[in-house]
């Protein structure tokens, strides 16, 4: 009988667990706090404006600079010449007024520089 009595036992034991519920947990009054928020994208920077200078145009040529003069030795003033002489005068003459207006033009660029 007394293993009767034992088995009866753990028949009664085995039963009892079974009809064990799982616990809920409790209910918290406190809400939980919310999660985090995301992290604000980076805003990318607005774009630099860079003015670049725009260089003006200036003539650098003097208004009072003079235009070329009217060279005497021109090849048709050569030829139409009477003779050796002539020619030679006339290449005299232009070569002066070339220096001369060489003069000018080495003082503007100097100028220009």
């Amino acid at each position: 009988m007394r293993s009767v009595a034992i088995l009866g036992l753990c028949a009664l034991a085995l039963g009892a667990c079974q009809s064990l519920q799982p616990k809920t947990p409790p209910h918290l009054a406190v809400a939980p706090p919310p999660p985090p928020a995301a992290a604000p994208a980076p805003v990318a920077p607005p774009p630099v404006v860079v003015k670049v200078p725009v260089p003006v145009k200036e003539a650098c040529v003097p208004k009072t600079l003079p235009k070329a003069p009217k060279y005497p030795d021109t090849d048709a003033a050569l030829r139409d010449a009477g003779g050796a002489a002539d020619r030679y005068q006339l290449i005299a003459a232009g070569r002066v007024l070339r220096e001369k207006r060489l003069a000018e033009l080495e003082k503007v660029v100097d100028g220009c520089r």
